[in-house]
């Protein structure tokens, strides 16, 4: 079984081979799909007047910095337009899928950051509100295994659920990693819109474990998520994260026949 995480506006550009090459692993090996979603996200927080506010960690990670608001318009978009968007899109083509949230089922079990060091203005370190972020915790495996057994093709959308049942805003990379990591996937698939891991304008083919853990701090913040989720499913006893680029004939074939992507596997 693989765990296959696309951008929610990669749908966008996806190569039209993509759905049909996902049915083919559906239709063997089962799949399971998580999305993003940030830009959407960002696009109807304009529509409606709220400002997108974005805060820098110390270690240099940009993140969308999520108050109540922002996380009720983040679950109303990514629970709603994008999981659905891409259901339909399964749906017309024989892929049965279902749309889920990490809220539905406590699917994805989160605590809630109380507090955030991030970097403001002056450069200086500065503690403040956690908002409405997550660290998970907890996945829901085994309904996320019930529902493959019933031939359904779970689509999920990465919205955590806290202790206190709030709406948790996670990040979908890492979603995507905890998820293969409990459920047991051999591999997760990062789809995005490059080859893979460029370093010097040069794509890595390969990389094991320990290596993407050394890399990790020297790459710039998109792709870094990316790196860390890999590490995180590998620790978790998945057997390979790859990277690869979705605007290709059959992404999802090429990706897992290691052909022009970076592939991390253990040593």
């Amino acid at each position: 079984m693989i765990t296959i995480k696309i951008g929610g506006s990669v749908v966008d550009n996806l190569h039209p081979s993509t759905i049909l090459d996902i049915k083919k692993f559906v239709e063997s090996v089962g799949v399971i799909l998580v999305h993003g979603g940030g830009k959407e996200v960002t696009k109807v927080c304009e529509q409606l007047g709220k400002e997108p506010k974005f805060v820098t960690s110390p270690s240099g990670i940009k993140s969308r910095y999520t108050d109540k608001e922002t996380a009720e318009i983040f679950t109303m978009v990514m629970a709603g337009r994008v999981n659905k968007t891409i259901v339909m899109m399964l749906q017309k083509n024989g892929i049965n899928a279902i749309g889920l949230s990490g809220v539905d089922a406590r699917l994805i079990q989160a605590d809630r950051k109380k507090k955030l060091i991030i970097i403001n203005e002056k450069g200086r370190k500065q503690a403040i509100d956690g908002g409405y972020t997550g660290k998970i915790r907890e996945i829901n495996s085994s309904l996320i295994k019930n529902l493959l057994e019933q031939g359904l093709t779970p689509v999920i959308s990465p919205i955590a659920i806290s202790e206190e049942s709030e709406f948790l805003n996670v990040d979908g990379d890492r979603a995507a990693a905890y998820i293969a990591g409990k459920v047991g996937s051999d591999k997760v698939l990062f789809i995005t819109n490059v080859d893979g891991l460029l370093m010097d304008d040069k794509l890595v083919t390969k990389l094991t474990l320990a290596e993407a853990k050394e890399i990790r701090p020297k790459i710039g913040p998109g792709m870094e998520k990316k790196i860390l989720a890999s590490t995180e499913a590998l620790d978790m006893g998945v057997k390979e994260a790859l990277i690869a680029n979705g605007q290709k004939e059959n992404p999802i074939s090429s990706a897992l026949a290691h052909d022009n992507c970076t592939v991390i596997q253990h040593e």
